[in-house]
């Protein structure tokens, strides 16, 4: 395509007049064209998907049948803008009775969301200006620093390693960065390490958002994927709530990532601040959707049956690669498996877990998703497509095979 006037007309947060030049081809563009590859040079090998970040199954029979008896009800067919009292009432009685969370004022401290990127993409109009500083974890969900970046501000990454149980130093910020934060942003149950926050690391996130006057922003989409025990919600943290504000969504615990529905909750006046961008950024989501939506924040034992297929699934998956060598071990939630990455198989060597992945997909017909940030990961999600118990055996079992000549070196 030739240059016209257009190709100087592109702002500069998406590449100025070199929008649509770079080359550079990214990590998940890379690993599609892997799997074509495969597939096309290996026909008749079936490719074992476990880098699918999203449920593999459709939401539960009784939800949908929610939304389709909530779709023929005429009062919800127009605008909701930023929505009704029934998302706002159950998402109040599921941060109590599910997260522990109490006081929790449907009318003033919860808002809906077309989905936890969404709130993510608008939260730093609230807050960022030019010159900000956003504190956020590296490997991490990339949404809310790349629209603060959008608005002038500047990501300060915290790397997560195994040293530190995959939780950000805080005492490792710079001072210099943190004379000009204002914004913490967290995601526990992690994705992409799944590693879970403590009741002692909340409070230490509280104790430094207060004496370094900052925001706290938890993505909760994980929240309610864990395998033992109850969710834990930063805003059970004694002075959370002074400081920060929690996104929960249906996408992942309900498995409703189309649906694009979920809501902010916390601080009165961090909410205030959100919804009043929201009611110039969208019309609110579908109040079918909200309401059906609704109706799984009050039956929070559907999540409970979806962890409990997860936590089998990832039984089976740890000890599988545990026969390789990868020293998988199993997290306290959420469906991602982070393993350090192979530096070896047989006569190939890998340089970084891009490496090591690409090989996966073009010798063995297994995707996962590298993460290079801060050392060389491989994240497994156990989203795999698989109906029923058997039949996961039957796909860990063919993973066993595939590995068994791989001569794996750590």
């Amino acid at each position: 395509m030739s240059d016209t006037f257009l190709q100087s007309l592109f702002a500069e947060r998406i590449g100025g007049v070199r929008y649509g030049k770079d080359t550079a081809i990214y990590k998940f563009e890379k690993i599609k064209r892997a799997k074509r590859a495969a597939m096309t040079a290996k026909p008749d090998v079936a490719l074992i998907d476990m880098g699918v970040g999203e449920p593999d199954e459709m939401a539960f029979p009784v939800v949908v049948d929610q939304l389709i008896l909530e779709a023929k009800n005429p009062e919800n067919r127009g605008y909701s803008d930023n929505g009704d009292d029934v998302l706002k009432r159950a998402a109040a009685r599921y941060m109590d009775r599910v997260c522990g969370v109490k006081g929790i004022d449907p009318a003033k401290e919860v808002l809906h969301s077309i989905g936890s990127k969404a709130a993510l993409s608008i939260l730093p109009a609230c807050f960022i200006n030019p010159g900000d500083v956003v504190l956020m974890t590296t490997p991490g969900y990339p949404v809310f620093g790349t629209h603060a970046k959008y608005y002038g501000g500047e990501v300060h990454n915290m790397p997560l390693t195994p040293a530190n149980g995959f939780l950000p130093d805080l005492g490792a910020v710079p001072a210099d960065k943190l004379k000009r934060a204002k914004v913490l942003v967290l995601n526990y149950p992690n994705n992409p390490t799944g590693a879970s926050a403590t009741p002692e690391f909340f409070k230490c996130v509280v104790e430094f958002a207060l004496k370094h006057k900052l925001i706290v922003i938890s993505d909760a989409a994980y929240a309610a994927l864990v395998f033992e025990g109850q969710p834990l919600s930063f805003l059970a943290t004694p002075g959370a709530k002074e400081v920060g504000i929690e996104l929960h969504s249906t996408s992942k615990s309900f498995n409703m990532t189309g649906w694009r529905c979920g809501f902010v909750t916390g601080n009165e006046l961090l909410v205030r601040a959100y919804g009043d961008v929201k009611d110039n950024t969208d019309s609110g989501q579908f109040l079918a959707i909200q309401h059906a939506a609704a109706y799984c924040f009050d039956h929070y034992g559907i999540t409970v049956q979806i962890a409990g297929k997860y936590s089998r699934r990832m039984d089976l998956l740890v000890a599988c690669l545990n026969k390789f060598g990868f020293q998988a071990v199993k997290p306290k939630g959420s469906f991602f498996l982070y393993v350090r990455a192979p530096k070896r198989a047989g006569s190939a060597t890998f340089a970084k877990a891009e490496d090591a992945s690409q090989w996966l997909i073009t010798e063995k017909l297994i995707s996962t998703v590298p993460w290079d940030d801060a050392g060389a990961f491989l994240r497994f999600s156990v989203t795999f497509s698989a109906k029923g118990a058997e039949e996961e055996k039957k796909v860990i079992a063919e993973i066993e095979r595939r590995l068994s000549d791989a001569k794996l070196e750590f």
